[in-house]
């Protein structure tokens, strides 16, 4: 029964919602296409079933580190997988045809690329395959923002090994569905199951730019501690903005495609490892990464398109906890997005497309109503009511009727030929004469000083939502001058009204730490529990979520089981990884590994000693500094003691205890926790 083998290799009691009808569609051979949002766990879905059918299922997935990451996972609670990638060892690859020959493996993971070999047909026919299952299979789309030419293939390798497919993404409109049909199942209608695009648990926000590094670095000061991503559209930025967070005291690293290949898995794999690394990255960083405990996500700089940001925003929170995402953008944003597709090589019908994505994820961040009422919609959802998760739903924007300033701004930009930027437009309306409107006479304009009722800021602001409203765009060909668009036309002639937000750029609090997800009673176990994962996971070269997830250890030091029975009924600690840890983690709850050093037992059952622990923990994320790369440096445990007891309130207090080594090191992560404790 699938709920058995649920229990025995994973440790879970029960499918999430929508699971356990697709699992059971494909162990019964069924050709399967299933929607599902990121974090709801689609491969269980085909590696469950691989353990209920006999033969090999080979799985397609257009990432190493992913496949990777997925193997180790497995192997770990006791399922045989492989992987054959070209970052393969020759000793890795040799054992995989090992395990093959022996029809020990049953699940084979290879990316679309390999399908390009003579061999790799003949492998998998002498392999058993049994099926196949396509990860990302929205990758097939010619029109999609992730085509990967090789999972054109994957059809011809359906009807070659003659064996049901099942095919698995979490982004995909109606005609990227269509396509994935055609593509994969030769037209023929697989069982379809959509199980929504919601991920209820993340909180949006978008704000205009206002000081944009001033409002990711709030950002990510609110949620210090916590692993997130920050997205940017350059990778001069991710540098800058890695070096201005570590400067901060934040655990910081910039991931861009110039890095060597040393250098990015170095990262990924700091990322998957420690808890509370902050990664500012190109779109090049995200789609492998499997880590679930991602608390937050942010933009400093506008997504190329809807689907592009529900998948990048979809990398935080995938443990089903709270999570949370900025978006930043203006009008540079939405200049640099209408360019990069208007100066593309791509054909007219597909910039026309590329433009409509645009414009949706514009519409979603110029809303004026809840925000994933509109998400859900551009991928044919409704909802019934407010999400209550989104920054318009917690504050709702004051709106008022733009129509009048709209057409106003609209004939300026008539008026002047559709020859120039918002700038030279928002003089004329406000009836600013500078020498560049007195020299082209447009201080003689009907238009000239119409708009005076209105700030330059306020027209600003006007203009981006006309922007983001697509009833103008720059023009490439002229310098960037906005020209109107049809959209604007029934406004223009006053056969349509438009309605805007006043513009109030609101400062998102911060969600709920991880360490507040116990009782503070707890939080001294939860900690040892994590220090007891990062050794095992260390140990193992493994992330830290293989060993255990997050909410596995919440739940231990929250039910404190005393024996492996106990344990075993922990959600998460399924037969394999009891046996392989139960033994560890019984012995951190009971308190006789590691043991309690002197110092710390005497501040047990007191506010000091759960500050003693944080700030250990501090210590723990800072022994080889910022970037992991230092020599190592530690305080004793009478130094912290004495730390926790006296709660220094600055830097100067602090250095009566640490020199000045230790003070430059870990000051200001100290001092973090200190005032997060008061």
């Amino acid at each position: 029964m699938p709920t058995d083998l649920l229990r025995q290799v994973w440790g879970f009691d029960g499918f999430r919602p929508g699971q356990e009808e697709i699992v059971r569609a494909v162990a019964e051979g069924r050709d399967v296409l299933a929607i599902m949002p990121t974090g709801g766990g689609k491969s269980l879905c085909f590696q469950l079933p691989a353990l209920m059918r006999d033969g090999v299922t080979v799985v397609i997935s257009p990432l190493i580190a992913l496949m990777r990451d997925q193997v180790r996972a497995l192997r770990e609670a006791g399922v045989p997988a492989g992987a054959l990638t070209s970052g393969n060892t020759e000793a890795e690859t040799d054992e995989v045809f090992a395990t093959l020959r022996d029809g020990r493996l049953k699940l084979l993971y290879m990316a679309p690329e390999r399908l390009a070999s003579g061999g790799t047909l003949t492998l998998l026919r002498r392999a058993g395959v049994t099926a196949i299952a396509v990860d990302e299979a929205h990758c097939v789309s010619q029109w999609g923002h992730d085509f990967r030419p090789d999972y054109l293939r994957i059809g011809d390798l359906k009807r070659d090994l003659d064996v049901p497919l099942a095919a698995f993404t979490a982004t995909a409109d109606a005609e990227t569905r269509a396509e994935i049909v055609t593509r994969l199942f030769d037209g023929r209608a697989p069982d379809s199951f959509l199980r929504g695009f919601d991920r209820p648990n993340i909180r949006l926000t978008f704000q205009p730019k206002d000081g944009p590094r001033r409002q990711i670095m709030d950002f990510a000061r609110a949620r210090r501690g916590q692993s997130g991503i920050v997205y940017c559209a350059s990778r001069a930025k991710t540098e800058t903005l890695a070096d201005a967070l570590m400067r901060e005291g934040m655990a910081a690293v910039a991931y861009h495609g110039g890095m060597e290949a040393d250098r990015r898995r170095e990262v990924e794999a700091r990322f998957q490892q420690e808890d509370g690394l902050i990664v500012t990255a190109t779109i090049a960083f995200g789609m492998g990464i499997d880590k679930p405990d991602i608390r937050w996500v942010a933009h400093a700089d506008l997504s190329k398109s809807i689907e592009s940001y529900y998948q990048e925003i979809g990398r935080a929170g995938r443990d089903g906890d709270p999570a949370e995402t900025l978006t930043l953008y203006g009008p540079d944003d939405i200049r640099l997005r209408r360019t990069q597709i208007d100066e593309g090589l791509a054909e007219n019908a597909r910039k026309e497309a590329d433009h409509g994505r645009l414009n949706a994820l514009l519409g979603l961040a110029e809303a004026t109503g809840c925000r994933r009422r509109q998400l859900l919609a551009y991928f044919g959802e409704d909802m019934a009511e407010d999400c209550g998760n989104c920054d318009i739903c917690a504050a709702p924007p004051r709106l008022f009727d733009a129509t009048q300033a709209v057409q106003k701004a609209l004939s300026a930009m008539l008026r002047t030929g559709e020859w120039f930027g918002a700038g030279h437009l928002i003089d004329i309306l406000t009836g600013n004469a500078t020498e560049k409107i007195r020299s082209r006479s447009h201080d003689h304009l009907p238009t000239f000083g119409i708009g005076a009722e209105y700030s330059r800021g306020q027209w600003q602001a006007i203009f981006r939502q006309m922007m983001g409203r697509d009833l103008c765009r720059p023009d490439p060909e002229r310098h960037g001058a906005l020209h109107l668009t049809p959209a604007a036309h029934p406004i223009l002639k006053g056969e349509a009204q438009i309605t805007l937000r006043h513009d109030t750029a609101m400062r998102t609090k911060p969600s709920v730490a991880l360490r507040t997800q116990v009782a503070e009673e707890d939080e001294p176990l939860l900690s040892a529990l994590k220090a007891k994962r990062r050794a095992l996971s260390e140990a193992a070269r493994v992330p830290a979520y293989v060993i255990f997830p997050d909410r596995t250890l919440i739940e231990m030091a929250e039910r404190r089981p005393q024996t492996l029975d106990e344990m075993a009924q922990v959600s998460g600690v399924g037969a394999k990884k009891l046996e392989s840890y139960g033994r560890d983690f019984l012995s951190v709850i009971a308190g006789e590994a590691p043991q309690m050093h002197p110092a710390r037992r005497k501040l047990a059952g007191r506010p000091e000693g759960v500050l003693f622990d944080r700030l250990a923990e501090a210590q723990a994320r800072l022994i080889r500094g910022e970037t992991g790369a230092d020599k190592p440096l530690s305080c004793s445990t009478g130094q912290l003691r004495r730390i926790a007891e006296t709660r220094p309130a600055d830097h100067d207090a602090l250095s009566r205890h640490l020199d000045q080594a230790r003070l430059n090191r870990f000051g200001t992560a100290f001092l973090d926790e200190i005032n997060a404790a008061d």
